[in-house]
């Protein structure tokens, strides 16, 4: 394609010539550190994930076996979910405070 017919998606602005944005943002470091938090929270969010599959084995044996539900776990499941949550809402930019241990406490049940 040429310059004089951009794809039908790109938006022509000021700034498309000046490659000077773009150098700046591969030199961020905070970019490059968010990199390395993602990173590691990705891994605990698929932690957690693999916990949270245990206690919904668990979860469902215990009803299985008592036929009641066991408070602990739906406890334990609760602060879970919400950790994840919290996980994937800094993975996706929805949020740039870090969830626990870093920036944030571990979810309460509210």
């Amino acid at each position: 394609m040429s310059d004089d017919n951009p794809p039908v998606d790109h938006v022509m602005t000021d700034d498309d010539d000046d490659s000077s944005h773009i150098e700046e943002h591969l030199k961020s470091k905070p970019t490059w550190l968010r990199l390395v938090f993602m990173v590691v929270f990705y891994v605990l969010g698929s932690l957690a994930a693999f916990v949270a599959s245990v206690v919904v084995v668990l979860g469902f044996l215990w009803v299985l076996f008592t036929g009641e539900t066991n408070k602990q776990l739906q406890q334990v499941g609760k602060g879970i979910a919400a950790y994840v949550h919290q996980i994937i809402c800094y993975l996706t930019y929805n949020s740039d405070s870090k969830p626990f241990p870093f920036d944030a406490d571990w979810p309460s049940e509210s």
